[in-house]
């Protein structure tokens, strides 16, 4: 393997000689500072080659989380040690996997004598699954900067892509301190309390004032509000439709890792409430079912199995996953079903089922919004053809409405949202039936 490359500087310089016994045709006065040119520069050359392979020189570790966040910006380390007993400047080439489709020019960095540095970035990937790295490519030179020498480290690091854990745990924080409404969760009056008491706490942003407990206030010199427990051990079930009309991109992603995501942050967000956490996902048959449970274990076990969940191009069987919540889901729980029907006629093949799971639970289904025809309806036409496709484009969003319409005749609750507002779509609509004591 080479570990040896010549600089920019270097082939400058060796034209420059090149140039001067050309021009010494002319000029034969020239031949001599030419000579010395080229002897100075393969001395020099030569002194650098024999400082940078007389020792170990440079050493490079690249530091990977245990995973990766789908959708998130993730932290990469390298960390970098100059062994050399002289200063030297860097370039870093990463082999990124292949998912990235990376090739940027790489990094930059000095190093003084026997000096180590942290070199940070973020990658943000947008499929789920295995990542395999490559090596970590350090060229390094010294001062005269007419050679690099290669160190190769670090190959074939491999790391995981869950779903987006980085957002779980942010909603998570965010609910755990009842500060939702900061992300965009609208704070919904709840209609009835419970009254079975829980403990005293200290208030924080957006605590109902008539929750202070006055007394303990005065004890503790700070406020403090009751804490009050929910109904408890009710059933909260994401289905998650994993046929053809899931494979539709935004913004990199498709809609099933949307789904996914949406799903991860939803159902923690019902155990932190108190609700039990379920899962199916399906297309043309059913592909896992992830009984309903409140275990601490319960959001890994679904992290596990939504892993390596993938799109299928065949029509989803909605008969098979009406007669699985039958047979599985025994007692009346929420049912989210993440799927996206296009066309009034779609939906009509499938109603039947959809009305049979709405007599035994209360399903709630999330349709998405084409965000595509949404800028095409903003533009201005100016073009007869520009007129026929903004046509087209009213007709498709209205069918969306249609959709929504039919749905809501039969008692199905319904969400029209962008894959970008999938989340916080989601989780406002499981706090507004919980307010109601819907759930």
């Amino acid at each position: 393997m080479i570990n040896l490359f010549l600089t920019r500087r270097f082939f400058y310089l060796f034209w420059g000689c090149v140039l001067m016994f050309i021009f010494a045709l002319l000029l034969p006065w020239l031949i001599p500072v030419a000579i010395v040119g080229v002897l100075v520069l393969a001395v020099s050359a030569i002194l650098e080659i024999v400082m940078l392979f007389a020792t170990k020189g440079i050493t490079a570790v690249r530091i990977l989380p245990e995973k990766f966040s789908n959708g998130n910006n993730n932290p990469v380390q390298i960390l970098l040690e100059n062994r050399y007993n002289f200063p030297v400047k860097l370039k870093i080439y990463e082999d990124y996997p292949v998912q990235f489709q990376i090739r940027d020019g790489g990094f930059d960095l000095s190093l003084s004598r026997n000096e180590s540095k942290q070199l940070n970035y973020l990658l943000k990937p947008l499929k789920r699954g295995e990542y395999i790295f490559g090596y970590v490519n350090t060229l390094a030179t010294g001062s005269l900067g007419l050679v690099f020498r290669r160190f190769r480290t670090c190959k074939n690091q491999s790391v995981p892509v869950y779903p987006s854990f980085l957002q779980m745990r942010r909603f998570e924080l965010m609910a755990v301190s009842n500060r939702l409404t900061e992300i965009g969760i609208k704070k919904i009056r709840k209609i009835g309390t419970s009254s079975e008491f829980e403990h005293i706490r200290p208030y924080v942003q957006g605590d109902d004032p008539r929750k202070v407990n006055w007394p303990a206030t005065a004890r503790r010199g700070d406020f403090m509000v009751n804490n009050y427990q929910d109904e408890r051990s009710q059933q909260v079930y994401c289905l998650i439709d994993k046929g053809r009309v899931m494979k539709m991109p935004f913004e990199g992603m498709s809609l099933l890792d949307y789904a996914i995501n949406a799903s991860l942050v939803l159902l923690n967000t019902a155990m932190i409430k108190g609700d039990k956490a379920g899962l199916i996902t399906f297309s043309d048959k059913i592909s896992n079912v992830v009984p309903a449970e409140r275990r601490p274990t319960q959001m890994n076990k679904i992290m596990e199995v939504l892993y390596n969940q993938k799109t299928f191009y065949k029509e989803s069987d909605y008969e098979m996953l009406y007669a699985t919540a039958k047979l599985k889901i025994t007692q009346r729980s929420l049912l989210i079903l993440f799927t996206n029907f296009e066309t009034i006629e779609g939906l009509k093949r499938q109603l039947f089922f959809l009305r049979k799971m709405a007599a035994q639970h209360l399903l709630v289904v999330v349709i998405f919004e084409n965000t595509e025809i949404n800028s095409l309806l903003e533009s201005s036409p100016k073009t007869l053809q520009d007129i026929y496709i903004k046509t087209i484009a009213e007709k498709f969003r209205l069918d969306k409405r249609l959709l929504v319409r039919e749905l809501e005749q039969y008692g199905i609750h319904t969400i029209l949202t962008t894959p970008g507002n999938l989340t916080v779509s989601v989780i406002n609509k499981y706090l507004e039936l919980k307010a109601r004591g819907s759930v």
